[in-house]
Parts: C-alpha cells; sequence; structure tokens
C-alpha cells in the first residue's frame, strides 16, 4: 500500500488551469493564480505537481513559505524564494537592474550594501518585478508563495504590487492561501474582481473522487474498495484529501482493513474518533522511526510547521548521521519534507502531524524542549537577527518564561519599527507590552511604551495608545528614572497631537517637564519642547504661531547639538509649515534638511513626513497631486493610517477644487468612514470642510450648512482649518448665490478669525478672491495689491488666479487694455485645473472690463453662462445673462445640441442653426447645397453665413470656410 495517492483526485480544472497558465508565461503572457482552500485540502500538492511541470517545460522555479510560527517576518517568504536565484550558481551581477540593485538589498542580504534602503514599498515592488523578469526572460520563471495568508503586511504590499504588473512578463506568481478571512484573502478576491488574477478554489473531494483516491492509495480497482470502508472514509473526512490518506493509513495499521488474496477486506471496527485517529495513525508511523525519531520530531515540533535542522541538533545532541537518517526516514514515512527554497530547514508535511505529536506532550515536556530550543537559538545566533529574533521570543514564551519573551519581542518591535514596518510593529510591541505587564521589569516595560505609543498612533489606533495613560501613571511610583518618565509622557502627547487632542497633549508635556524638575538635562527637553510646539501650533490663541517656532528653534538647536536626529527632522518639518507664509523657497528648503537627516539616520517615518509635507508644498504652489501620491504610497508601505487619510483629505479637497465633484463625493465618504471610526479629528475636520466646499461651489448652501455643523462638532472652532470654511465654502457659497457683499462679510470675518487664531494653512481668501473683490470694488489698489501679490500665499496657485484678475481689473482701469486682456489670458491659463473658479472669474471680470473698455466682456460672460448653467447654478448664469443684456449682447437660448459648439465659437455667440451651416463651409458647399443638406431655404443660409463673418471677424466666405475646415 502507498503512503499516499501517486496522481491528484478531483483536480482536474484546477491543474488545467495550471498547465495553460505556465506556457502563457513562457511566451511572456504572465499572471497570478492563487489556490485557495482549507487545511488538508490539497493545495501544497497541487502546488508542487505545478512546479513538477514547470520543471518539466524548463522553467525557472522560485519558491517561498510564510512563517508559521510566532509573528509574521517582514519579507520572509519573498526572501527566501530569491534566495534560490544564489544558489544556482548563474551570475546575477551583469543583470540589467540599475539602481534598484541596491534596493533589492533589504530582501537579498548578497546585495545589502550595510546601508538601509528607505525607498518606498512601489520601488521595492518594481525592483522585485524588474528582478524576475530579468532573471526568467529566457525560459519563463514560476514564483510560489505558499502560506500567504501567514505572511506579513509588507510582503502583501509587494505582492499586489506584483498581481497589478506582472501581465506581460515571462512570470507566473502562484500563491496558497487558507480560506478564513485574512488580508491576502482579500488581495486574491480583489485580483479576481479587477481581472488581473485568477482564484481557484479547491472544493472537497466528492464521495467518487474519495473512492477513487482510496484506490489509488490502496494500488486497486475503484469499485474493489470495501463499500464500509469508503463510508466510514468518506464520513469522516468530509472530502479532505489529507484526512482521507491518514484516516486510512490508521485503518490499516490497526488492523481493521487487512489485505488478502481476493484483495482489501474490513476485519475490525473503522469507528473511532477523527482526531484520535489521525494522532494514532501518525504516531504509529512516527513510533517506527525508534524512540531517537519521536525525540527529534517532537523536538522539532515545538518550532512549529517549519524547523532548522542546525538548531534541532544543536538542542537534541545528535550527531550528524543519526540526524540525516531520521529526516530520511521521516521524508519516506511522508512526515517531512526539505523546505527547498531554505537551505537548512525542513518542514512538517502537514500542522496536523505537529498536533499529533503534541499529544504525546505533558505541558512540562513541552515547556523543556521549547526552553532548550531557544537557548540553541541564542547559542547559534547571539544577534538575533532577522527572524531568530522573533522565533526566540516564541519559544520562551512556551518555555514559560514571560519576562524574556517580552523583552525579545519588544526588541523585535523595535527592530520593525526601526524599518518603517508598522503593522508589524504594533503587533509585536503589543504582544510585549502585554507580557511585560505581569513583571516587575519597569524599565523594560517603559521601553515598549516608548516604542509602542508612536506606532499606534501611526497605525491610528489612538484609544489603544490613550488606554496605556494609566500604565504611564503606574510607571512613576515604580521607581523608573525621571527621564524615561518624561519621555513616555512626550510620546503620549505626540498622540494626541496626531490624534487632534491639543489639550490633552498639553497636559502630558507640562507632566513632563514637571518629571525633569527645573534643571534638567537639555538633552532630555529637546524632545519635549518639539512636541510643545506642534501642540502650541494646535492650541486656539493668537500667538499660537510665534509661540510653536519659539519652541521648534530651540528644540532644533538643541538637538543638533547632542545629535538628536529625529528632533531635528521633527523641528525642521514644522518651521518649514511656519516658514511657507513668508517664503515657500526657505520652507522647502527646510524640509530638504529634513528629508536628509531623515535618510541619512536611517528614519522611515521622518523620511515620510518629510515627504507629505513636501508633497504639499507642491500641491500648494503648482497644484500638482504626484508629489502627494508618491508619499502616500510610501505611507502605505509603512503602515501610517494617520498620513495615508491625511493625504486623502487633501485630495478630497483637490477634487473638489477641480470641479470633479462625483469623485471628491464618492472619496469623501470614503475617507469619513474611516477616519470617523479612528476618531482622526485633524483629518475628519479636512474631509468635512472639503464637503463644505463642495456644496458651496455648487450653490447648495443646505448640505454646505449640514456639513459645517458636522466641522463644528469636532473641535472646529479655533482649529486651523476653521478659516477655511469662511473662505473656501461661505464665501464661495455667497458668490455662488449672486451675493457679492455676503462674500465679502465672510471674507472680512476671515481675517478677524486669522488675527484671533493664526492659520498655517493659506487658501481662505486673504490672499486670493478676498483681494479680487476688494479690487473690484475699488476697495483695494495698487498698494494693497502689491502687499498680497509679493507674499508667498499670494503665488499659491489657487490664489494667484485672484490675484492676476484683480492686477488685469487695475491695468484696465490705467488705462492699459492690452496689458490687462493678457493679464486675463495668464490668469485662465493658471486657473485651468479650476473650472468653477476660472468661470468665476470670467463671470467677475467682464463687468469691470466692459465698463473701463478693454477685454472680451462679451465671450467671457458668455463661457460663464454656459458653465454656470450646464452646472446648475441658475443664480450665476442669470447674472451673466442680465449682464449680457446690458451690454447689449444677444442672448441665446439653451437648445438641445449647444454643448456641442466649440467653446471657442460658443463665446462668439454662434448659435446651434449657425454651427450646422459652418460645419458645412468646410466642404465649400453652395447656399443651395447647404440648404439641402439642412432642409432650410437658400435665403436663411445667406443670412446665417453673414451672421457668422461677422461674430467670427473673418471678412469673407472663403476665409470662413477655412476656418471651418481648421476645426
Amino acid at each position: 500500500m502507498r503512503s499516499r495517492a501517486p496522481y491528484l483526485v478531483g483536480r482536474d480544472s484546477q491543474l488545467s488551469e495550471l498547465r495553460r497558465a505556465l506556457p502563457e508565461a513562457r511566451e511572456h503572457r504572465g499572471g497570478v493564480v492563487f489556490l485557495v482552500g482549507e487545511a488538508g485540502i490539497g493545495k501544497s500538492r497541487l502546488a508542487a505537481e505545478a512546479v513538477g511541470i514547470a520543471f518539466d517545460s524548463g522553467m525557472r522555479v522560485l519558491r517561498g513559505r510564510s512563517s508559521t510560527t510566532g509573528p509574521a517576518v517582514p519579507f520572509r517568504p519573498l526572501t527566501e524564494a530569491l534566495m534560490s536565484l544564489f544558489r544556482s550558481g548563474e551570475p546575477l551581477d551583469d543583470l540589467p537592474l540599475g539602481p534598484y540593485r541596491s534596493v533589492l538589498g533589504r530582501l537579498i542580504p548578497d546585495w545589502n550594501t550595510g546601508t538601509q534602503e528607505s525607498s518606498s514599498m512601489l520601488v521595492l515592488g518594481e525592483a522585485v518585478l524588474r528582478l524576475l523578469i530579468a532573471t526568467g526572460r529566457e525560459r519563463g520563471q514560476l514564483l510560489l508563495l505558499e502560506d500567504l495568508h501567514e505572511a506579513d503586511p509588507e510582503t502583501l504590499a509587494v505582492v499586489e504590487y506584483l498581481v497589478d504588473n506582472l501581465e506581460h512578463t515571462p512570470v507566473l506568481l502562484l500563491a496558497t492561501i487558507h480560506t478564513e478571512p485574512c488580508d491576502a484573502l482579500d488581495l486574491a478576491a480583489s485580483a479576481q474582481r479587477r481581472g488581473v488574477g485568477t482564484l481557484l478554489e479547491l472544493p472537497p473531494l466528492t464521495r467518487p473522487e474519495v473512492g477513487r483516491m482510496i484506490a489509488a492509495q490502496l494500488g486497486t480497482e475503484p469499485e474493489r474498495v470495501p463499500a464500509p470502508a469508503l463510508d466510514r472514509l468518506w464520513d469522516d473526512s468530509a472530502g479532505s484529501p489529507f484526512l482521507v490518506e491518514e484516516l486510512l493509513q490508521g485503518m490499516i495499521s490497526s488492523g481493521a482493513l487487512v489485505r488478502g488474496d481476493e484483495g482489501w477486506t474490513v476485519v475490525g471496527d473503522l469507528r473511532s474518533d477523527v482526531s484520535t485517529a489521525l494522532a494514532r495513525g501518525i504516531l504509529r508511523r512516527i513510533d517506527r522511526l525508534g524512540s531517537q525519531g519521536l525525540t527529534l520530531l517532537s523536538a522539532a515540533a515545538v518550532f512549529g510547521r517549519r524547523f532548522p535542522l542546525t538548531v534541532l541538533q544543536r538542542m537534541t545532541g545528535i550527531d550528524d548521521r543519526g540526524l540525516l537518517t531520521h529526516l530520511h526516514a521521516g521524508v519516506a514515512a511522508q512526515l517531512v519534507v526539505p523546505d527547498e527554497p531554505a537551505p537548512d530547514w525542513y518542514a512538517f508535511r502537514h500542522r496536523l502531524t505537529v498536533e499529533a505529536l503534541f499529544t504525546q506532550l505533558t505541558p512540562a515536556n513541552r515547556a523543556e524542549l521549547s526552553g532548550r530550543a531557544a537557548d540553541a537559538v541564542q547559542e547559534l545566533h547571539p544577534e538575533l537577527t532577522g527572524e531568530w529574533c522573533s522565533l526566540a521570543a516564541g519559544l520562551r514564551l512556551e518555555a514559560g518564561d514571560l519576562a524574556e519573551a517580552g523583552r525579545l519581542f519588544a526588541e523585535a518591535g523595535r527592530r520593525a519599527l526601526a524599518d518603517g514596518n508598522i503593522g508589524s510593529a504594533v503587533a509585536l510591541l503589543d504582544r510585549a507590552e502585554r507580557l511585560l505587564s505581569g513583571t516587575q521589569d519597569t524599565a523594560h516595560r517603559a521601553g515598549v511604551l516608548e516604542a509602542l505609543l508612536p506606532a499606534l498612533a501611526e497605525a491610528g489606533e489612538f484609544t489603544r495608545a490613550f488606554g496605556l495613560a494609566e500604565q504611564l501613571n503606574a510607571l512613576g511610583g515604580s521607581g523608573l528614572s525621571a527621564p524615561r518618565l518624561a519621555a513616555l509622557h512626550t510620546r503620549l502627547a505626540k498622540v494626541a497631537h496626531v490624534a487632534g487632542r491639543w489639550a490633552d497633549g498639553n497636559r502630558q508635556i507640562a507632566r513632563a517637564r514637571a518629571v525633569l524638575g527645573t534643571a534638567p538635562d537639555e538633552r532630555h527637553t529637546a524632545p519635549v519642547d518639539v512636541a510643545a510646539a506642534y501642540l502650541a501650533l494646535d492650541t486656539p490663541g493668537p500667538d499660537r504661531s510665534q509661540q510653536a517656532e519659539k519652541l521648534a528653534r530651540t528644540a532644533l538647536h538643541t538637538a543638533e547639538r547632542h545629535d538628536l536626529p529625529t528632533v531635528v527632522c521633527q523641528a525642521w518639518e514644522l518651521l518649514a509649515t511656519l516658514t511657507r507664509e513668508g517664503d515657500f523657497d526657505e520652507a522647502t528648503a527646510m524640509l530638504e534638511r529634513a528629508l536628509y537627516t531623515a535618510e541619512k539616520h536611517q528614519l522611515p517615518l521622518q523620511r515620510m513626513y518629510a515627504l507629505t509635507r513636501l508633497g504639499g508644498n507642491a500641491w500648494l504652489t503648482e497644484g500638482e497631486t504626484a508629489p502627494l501620491l508618491a508619499a502616500r504610497g510610501e505611507a502605505l508601505r509603512l503602515g501610517s493610517a494617520t498620513i495615508v487619510h491625511t493625504i486623502d483629505g487633501i485630495l478630497v479637497l483637490d477634487a473638489v477644487l477641480r470641479a470633479d465633484f462625483p469623485a471628491a463625493r464618492t472619496a469623501a465618504e470614503e475617507c469619513l468612514t474611516v477616519v470617523r471610526r479612528l476618531r482622526l479629528a485633524p483629518t475628519i475636520r479636512y474631509v468635512l470642510l472639503a464637503q463644505a466646499t463642495l456644496a458651496a461651489h455648487q450653490g447648495d448652501r443646505a448640505a454646505m450648512d449640514l456639513a459645517l455643523s458636522a466641522f463644528a462638532e469636532w473641535d472646529g472652532r479655533g482649529s486651523q482649518e476653521e478659516p477655511l470654511t469662511l473662505g473656501l465654502a461661505r464665501a464661495f457659497c455667497a458668490l455662488m448665490e449672486e451675493d457679492r457683499s455676503g462674500a465679502v462679510r465672510e471674507l472680512r470675518a476671515v481675517s478677524a478669525l486669522e488675527r484671533a487664531n493664526p492659520s498655517t494653512y493659506h487658501l481662505s481668501g486673504h490672499y486670493g478672491i478676498g483681494l479680487f473683490l476688494d479690487v473690484l470694488a475699488k476697495d483695494a489698489g495698487r498698494e494693497g495689491h502689491a502687499e498680497i501679490a509679493a507674499t508667498a500665499p499670494g503665488r499659491m496657485r489657487w490664489n494667484r488666479q485672484f490675484v492676476l484678475l484683480a492686477e488685469a481689473v487695475l491695468l484696465g482701469r490705467e488705462g492699459r487694455p492690452g496689458q490687462a486682456a493678457a493679464v486675463v489670458e495668464q490668469a485662465l491659463r493658471l486657473a485651468g485645473p479650476y473650472p468653477t473658479a476660472l468661470h468665476l472669474g470670467l463671470r467677475l471680470v467682464a463687468e469691470a472690463a466692459h465698463e473701463d473698455g478693454w477685454g472680451e466682456p462679451v465671450a467671457w460672460l458668455r463661457r460663464a453662462e454656459h458653465h454656470f448653467h450646464q452646472s446648475s447654478v441658475p443664480d450665476v448664469a442669470n447674472a451673466c445673462r442680465a449682464a449680457l443684456r446690458r451690454m447689449g449682447a444677444p442672448v441665446h437660448q439653451h437648445r438641445s445640441g449647444t454643448s456641442r459648439i466649440p467653446e471657442s465659437l460658443r463665446a462668439q455667440g454662434i448659435t446651434v442653426r449657425e454651427y450646422e451651416v459652418f460645419q458645412l463651409l468646410a466642404e465649400r458647399l453652395s447656399n443651395r447645397d447647404i440648404a439641402e443638406r439642412l432642409f432650410i431655404s437658400p435665403r436663411t443660409v445667406e443670412k446665417h453665413i453673414a451672421s457668422l463673418i461677422t461674430k467670427t471677424g473673418h471678412h469673407n466666405r472663403s476665409a470662413l470656410c477655412d476656418l471651418s475646415a481648421s476645426f
């Protein structure tokens, strides 16, 4: 009898899909296949079959498996898979990878330059993709990632990038995933929905398929399988291939199913508890390996499904020959298999084998073995690099050494946080905190909290972070040093800043200063000062900007003297925010210093913050979103939920200003759903502001008031965002209602508000639309205009369009019509991305231009009227029509077909019928021919052509025909 079926049963359709996908990959039509099913359903067996097909066809195979013991290790399966490239003996140094080679040092030790690469996850994903393409170009490549459900968030981010970009490559990605809900399963389902991946579910075997599998294992025909055995195996296995094999072996080992001259016969009781039967069947096979084999595999089981041979040998003391002999016997008994992509590692064939081994270990035996395993790991790998640290932590936990386990989990968490792997860091540090909370080791508990608090803030887990405040009070009375306790209060103050809870943050700062005393070491005050600076800027008050700058500069100078790079970065970032009101170039230079410091000292979170602020500056000055999107990708890679959602809020407002109202509405609702759950107050306020602006720009006062009411509930009064609610929302809503005086009142309120609570947001109207309205009303002249135009906020793209329109009005009044018209054209180019602002500007400037006799006020009003009519803003559309009538210009009805007229012709007043005649002039038809085409009289055609000549300024029919042909 065979220990397993010699061929796959019941997987014909899945195997056919793999046989199709593999040759396509060799022809550079790569893709992704996910094998999804419950434990024991045959995912690994099907994956092994795919590996065999790939090898037979000459393809290269790379294999990696996620960790199944302890916390997930960042990039484990990718590193394991890619490392096999270097064991092939093929030269890899000449691969065309360019700058991506150094990026891959994060995954491949051979290419690690010794300096931390802090490139974004997108760049890392692209680097892996290029390596796979380069090494698979000649013969195709299969990348097999097993147990992806156990993968860390960082691995899944790279896999997601690969999924989206493998279509035209020589690479097939094959991954196995359990059916339990997890991020990997969500990724697979999303890939299938988007058409970039294939999800193959492996269902349980049917009863006939179970019969065929039993027959294959017994070496007989399906019809010769004893019916009672088939019935029992079908009932007990529920169609699981692994259970069929194990239970069948248990029947044979117990003597209940025997082979005679007439074939296989049932001679005993087949009934038994499934778990008991499995354990007995597995242990019978292990017993055949002898007592030393049982000891060896029991020791291996404490590592989990995978185990390292060198560590196993050290903990058991078995010699090389004995080790290999028992391993080979275990392989022959289908108990263990070589973990091929990883040298020196083996794996149990199924996790149920581990569970069966544990049934014969007492808790004391298991704890003793785990302790010996941890000792062996630390003897062989004293630095506990890579995954060894979390593995040793898990073993110490199983051994019952909670304090040492907590310390090791803490170290693994700090390393993950230093590498920017926030998701892994939170999981490891949280585990360490829970373990150490029951010990008297206050120093290590404090160290864990110092790392855990900022990690929780970045992950958006504010409730959990503030829940740790009580532990700070407890630590204060347990002999913890003043600097350590002050550092913890400072960390919690930073969490409060991120959450928008400035009052709580200021209380923590006060406690930190009280703990440090009256003459503290300035190395300990610098982190407090920079945290206090951020909170000062959040705290309402007329001098908050000055207070924040003073604290930030003090912290910066101290940090530079004492080599505190994190504080240096934080100080430069805040100073850049304060400086951009005076000089954007200087602000950008400060952020570049922060970025340089972060990269020099390998501070991925500070690098992300610097990139985010640089992206914000690019958005304000040029209206560009690409740098912000790049920063968002970096935040996603690091797992910083707060920055991701902060940038999402900016992008929502950007969509509103660009008049992409449907996309803005959807994005705002999606973002609010998440940030309200996280209680991320600054982002909630920003998105509500964007929603209010969205309603205002459509003239929907009721919806605007509803959003602003919600804004006020989230501590909106005195916040940095409050002035924007007046300038971007209320003032614009008044203008959409043709209430210019109401808009001016709102903008006057902005000035008063910013005097009471200065804001670092400069889109509230003072530097843009407010100036324009004042110039139109003759409340501001050259001096006032020059003052605003010279400021850095006055040069922001959104503000600059209105500053230019104000200048055009002043030039027109000064009798310089040509210059005025040229400046309007410049303003229109700048306003191109912002349709609402552009057409509002045309509506407002047209009347001033008409009054002073310059520009094209009629064309501008027609263009604005058409826009606001199409946008369903009737007050402004009607005002444009009234202004056209006052100028003596004809006002055309909005007939069907108006939208087909090019904007330049529509601005000249060309009607739908005139445009139909105009289009036919390109063919140089006679009046009679045009009349026949349009079913009108030649006389009517003649009148339309005369009108077209007048409106377009072309002096004859021939020139008009040339113009028509140019469209």
